[in-house]
């Protein structure tokens, strides 16, 4: 066989690159997840093989590299020998070259088959024709299409960063979509091992809104100490996950990556690393805070050396500032006054896991496997609070039903070292009332009381329906107090001001949600209850025992608020937290 022609030979990154976008096609054109899938699990296996693709090509032995199986390798194949492929072109061939950009099919409510309308009907290729079409009406007209679907293609441009209309300068590489924080903390595990491999790269760090923990990330920040910045900024533009590149200048890039995500990297030199970490990490107001203080001091924040940004720190005079604290909101006056944030919550302090359901509602998990994982993890106290009756959506227990479950719990503390804890989430009632009758409510332990249901009443009206369950004499934790569900529901509409004055005046905590795409009550709405020296429970709202790591999410916005150890009902003891929660 004569050796191909190497005009024809296309490289490992660019093969691995043209695989991923198959992937991200078929994903999106709602193909099956697995033969998706098989395309990047062999784009990863070409980035991760060390040695020469045209060895395993000629020797017949792609199959050998973990991920890729025959047909996968007939495709690897074609492309590299003639820069090609059948299986391919099946895939990308009859996708217009303006919509393999990707970036307008992440939109929420434009399927695929929409967006192929929009290019063929209107030749819409871009978020700014997106824009127009919609302000317009015109899309309205398409078959399909419609005032809802509209309305939801406008909202989700308005969200979005960088969007058509809001003279950002990313407007030009299309939306953003914000993701989740547990979402963006996947995309950091899967980013930061490809990081650790720049050129030079002798420290990684992420920075940004992830690093703050806020509760959606719209751009993943890195920083990456390396003493050859040019060369590790060309192997970030050169990688295979990348889609596009959306701006470049000699010290950061931001890209695009195939599955939407988009990556700010910014490269320094070992002895400027804290300066630029906390200038990536922000916020803006909190960075020109600290760039006022550099500029009485006689110098530029950017220009203080230091390995870490504890340095940057002391030559501004100032202690440690944990980033999660970095919002403006009184942290730097609190540090220049001697505040260290020794007090500041963490996950060690917790000493009891509440708000767990198991499989007596809608939990995956028995009574005893919880507590057994509770017990694994150093747990003293762990609470039970299956849904009301009025759940019944979510399986909730009925009265009747409550007898097998309190023998459960029984059952299984003889077994565990935990304190197991009697409980309920009972639902606040359109009336304002609570589930279950009154006597039910006072033989429990714990009760967290929580909306599920009616989300849109008026506000005035969800306003007294929150207030009338405050002042029920058993009501002690308000759960997932304003309804949120991140980046798919609105917090309910309601005066918060006013129902936090009346929790002020009960003996009733606020929880503090750690469910991932909860994470309510927000943080300014924490710091707000912490001027009225109101309490917390951190949560897990559990509902396996994997979910009850969620209370890393109910720590870091706990800390995102400034809240304190003291502050916490459930860093105490099994004796304190019972007298404190007790109906």
């Amino acid at each position: 066989m004569s050796p191909p022609d190497p005009s024809s030979i296309r490289s490992k990154a660019e093969i691995a690159r043209r695989l991923r976008e198959a992937g991200e096609l078929l994903r999106l054109q709602g193909e099956s997840p697995y033969r998706a899938g098989a395309y990047e699990t062999g784009a990863d296996a070409l980035d991760a093989f060390g040695g020469e693709l045209s060895t395993v090509v000629e020797g017949g032995r792609l199959t050998e590299l973990r991920g890729i199986g025959p047909s996968l390798a007939q495709t690897i194949s074609d492309l590299w020998r003639t820069g090609e492929s059948p299986a391919l072109h099946k895939i990308t061939g009859e996708v217009p070259p303006a919509l393999r950009g990707l970036a307008l099919a992440r939109i929420p409510g434009l399927t695929w088959r929409r967006l192929r309308a929009l290019h063929d009907e209107l030749g819409i290729t871009t978020a700014d024709e997106l824009h127009a079409a919609v302000a317009s009406g015109v899309i309205e007209s398409l078959k399909g299409m419609g005032p809802k679907t509209a309305a939801r293609i406008r909202e989700a441009l308005e969200r979005a960063p960088g969007a058509a209309g809001t003279g950002a300068p990313e407007a030009s590489a299309g939306p953003a979509a914000r993701m989740v924080l547990v979402d963006a903390l996947a995309a950091e595990r899967r980013l930061l091992p490809r990081l650790r491999h720049l050129p030079g790269a002798e420290a990684v760090a992420t920075a940004g809104e992830l690093r703050r923990r806020c509760e959606t990330v719209g751009v993943l920040a890195f920083v990456v100490s390396t003493r050859a910045p040019d060369e590790a900024l060309q192997a970030v533009a050169a990688d295979s996950s990348v889609l596009s590149i959306d701006a470049r200048d000699e010290r950061s890039c931001r890209v695009r990556l195939f599955d939407g995500t988009a990556v700010t990297i910014t490269v320094t030199t070992p002895r400027r690393f804290g300066a630029a970490l906390l200038q990536a990490t922000g916020s803006a107001a909190h960075l020109a805070k600290l760039a006022a203080r550099a500029g009485a001091a006689g110098c530029q924040l950017g220009d203080i050396e230091g390995a870490d940004e504890t340095a940057v720190y002391a030559r501004l005079r100032l202690p440690f500032i944990p980033p999660e604290l970095r919002e403006d909101q009184g942290e730097v006056e609190l540090a220049d006054a001697g505040d260290r944030f020794e007090d500041l919550i963490a996950e060690s302090d917790i000493r009891g896991l509440v708000h767990c359901h198991t499989t007596h509602s809608d939990g995956r998990d028995s009574v005893l496997a919880m507590a057994q994982a509770a017990d694994a993890l150093g747990m003293a106290y762990l609470t039970i609070t299956d849904h009301s009756p009025t759940a019944s959506y979510a399986g909730g227990v009925t009265r009747e039903r409550l007898q097998a479950q309190w023998q459960e719990i029984a059952a299984a503390q003889a077994q565990v070292k935990v304190s197991l804890l009697r409980g309920t989430e009972s639902d606040i009632l359109r009336d304002g009332g609570l589930d279950y009758p009154d006597e039910v409510l006072r033989s429990l332990d714990v009760v967290v009381a929580s909306v599920h249901e009616r989300h849109r009443l008026p506000p005035a009206e969800m306003t007294e329906r929150i207030v009338r369950a405050i002042q029920h004499p058993v009501f002690k934790i308000w759960g997932h107090p304003l309804g949120r569900l991140l980046l798919r529901r609105e917090p309910i509409a309601c005066d918060v001001e006013h129902i936090l004055d009346v929790v002020a005046v009960s003996r009733a905590a606020i929880e503090i949600n750690g469910s991932p795409h909860r994470l309510d009550l927000a943080p300014e709405w924490v710091r707000a209850a912490r001027r009225r020296g109101i309490k917390f429970v951190i949560s897990t709202d559990a509902h396996s025992t994997g979910e009850l790591a969620n209370l890393a999410f109910g720590v870091a916005m706990a800390r995102r608020a400034g809240v304190r150890g003291g502050e916490v009902l459930n860093a105490g003891s099994v004796e304190d937290f019972r007298a404190a929660v007790r109906p």
